[in-house]
């Protein structure tokens, strides 16, 4: 008779399962990608992966916030528990950097700096899941410090892993605005990774469970508790048994969520990049495989109803706003007003010079056309990254701060560089465009640079 190997003896044969969970935001009006990070984190020991297996990348500046109106604890559902409970604090505050990341993911423990030094000191036989959520933009990842997270730079990071020979497969999910041109066109299929992305290369993504939406949260909250794609996945690996489950039916189930309805108009494309072979296999092997599945959490009966949305780059114009509406004294409402003001007028700011320096520099019938133009698919953002570093920075000198919310002008400095502008003009066109402008808070010696 031939004996089936038991669940430990595959698990030996399987190697070890590593995890590297990122939020790439801080401040409490982004809530929510925090606790979305923690939510995969009670996932994933649930389904048996080990503490010194899963590296944790957040700000920290939720559970105990001030607003919070739950001390201690963060929620990633209406209904939901706490997610917080925990959760290693191995990179936060001012250790939540690019630099760090890049070192983590490579194994570098010298090249870490701060934080718990854990990295992934991962074999050949190993498997490694990344899940990353933030703000995004046109090839780049928002990170609580600056500078960003750009395409090129991550995609070297995983190139370089690949050549170490230190893992079998990895799988990543990211949600983001525009997430998938972070691997649209520069994401090689042999480095047998694979990529799932909330959006495609010009597309938001979305909060969810945001306060007077559908769904909404309790109503002491004044923020948004999760995000479309994020919760979709969770809910739906919380609701099934993880060794049956492949990648495959993972994605189709949590495309259809994440759509939002038949038209995309309250949703985005769910993307798929690199070695699409890896979709058949089963989920428990990224994810762990938690064997009380048949004990559902409260909301798993609802997983295909509606969910009410907010634009990420709209989610801190409604915090605040909600914020406004619960302040009592007449000074304290001005004071609200003002912030919200000061937030709408940057933005209307960058709007405008953006639009203004296609002016200046193709002529007011081609301008805004060649900004906004987007590339064929299979095509990258832009040819040279240098170049569009360099862009970013120039604009900042001159314009301030991008932002969470100017981050989408990405493909306008990217069209920029591809139409051959050299950095001369781009200069001059940003002095012209906006020079008079008080940066104030927003000045990149107040912020850093972006790139």
């Amino acid at each position: 008779m031939i004996r089936m190997p038991t669940d430990d003896e595959e698990d030996d044969e399987l190697g070890t399962r590593w995890a590297v969970l990122v939020a790439g935001s801080s401040g409490f009006g982004n809530y929510r990608h925090q606790a979305d990070v923690c939510h995969a984190y009670q996932l994933l020991i649930k389904g048996g992966l080990k503490e010194e297996n899963i590296v944790v990348f957040m700000y920290d500046d939720i559970a105990m916030n001030d607003m919070n109106p739950r001390p201690g604890i963060i929620i990633n559902h209406p209904k939901g528990d706490d997610v917080y409970a925990g959760v290693p604090k191995d990179y936060t505050g001012e250790q939540v950097n690019t630099h760090n990341l890049y070192a983590v993911l490579l194994g570098d423990k010298k090249a870490v700096k701060g934080g718990s030094g854990k990295v992934v000191d991962s074999k050949p036989n190993d498997r490694i899941f990344i899940y990353y959520s933030d703000h995004g933009g046109p090839g780049v990842l928002g990170m609580p410090n600056l500078p960003y997270l750009y395409a090129t730079d991550f995609i070297d990071c995983l190139k370089k892993k690949h050549k170490s020979g230190s893992y079998k497969e990895m799988v990543i999910y990211v949600e983001a605005c525009e997430s998938g041109s972070i691997f649209e066109g520069i994401m090689p299929k042999d480095l047998n990774i694979y990529v799932q992305t909330a959006s495609n290369a010009e597309e938001n993504s979305y909060g969810t469970y945001c306060p007077g939406e559908e769904a909404s949260p309790p109503p002491e909250f004044i923020t948004c508790l999760g995000d479309l794609y994020s919760v979709a996945w969770l809910e739906d690996s919380e609701s099934h048994n993880l060794k049956k489950e492949t990648i495959e039916q993972q994605y189709k189930s949590v495309k259809e969520r994440t759509a939002n309805s038949n038209s995309y108009i309250e949703g985005s494309h769910v993307m798929e990049y690199g070695n699409e072979n890896i979709r058949s296999e089963k989920l428990y092997l990224y994810q762990g495989f938690d064997p009380a599945t048949v004990n559902l959490p409260p909301y798993s009966n609802q997983l295909d109803t509606h969910m009410g949305i907010v634009n990420q780059r709209d989610a801190d114009i409604l915090f605040l706003w909600q914020m406004y509406k619960r302040k009592e004294g007449s000074e304290e409402k001005k004071e609200m007003l003002k912030q919200i003001k000061n937030e709408v007028e940057h933005r209307t700011h960058l709007d405008v010079s953006v639009k203004l320096i296609g002016t200046l520099l193709y002529g007011p019938g081609k301008g805004t056309s060649i900004l906004n133009s987007v590339r064929a698919p299979g095509l990258p953002l832009v040819d040279d990254w240098a170049c569009l570093k360099s862009a970013v920075r120039l604009f900042e000198s001159h314009c301030g701060s991008l932002t969470q919310y100017g981050m989408k002008h990405m493909r306008a400095f990217a069209n920029i560089c591809n139409s051959g502008v050299s950095q001369d003009s781009l200069e001059e066109a940003c002095l012209a465009a906006c020079s008079g402008y008080d940066h104030g808070q927003w000045h990149p010696s107040n912020t850093g640079y972006s790139a």
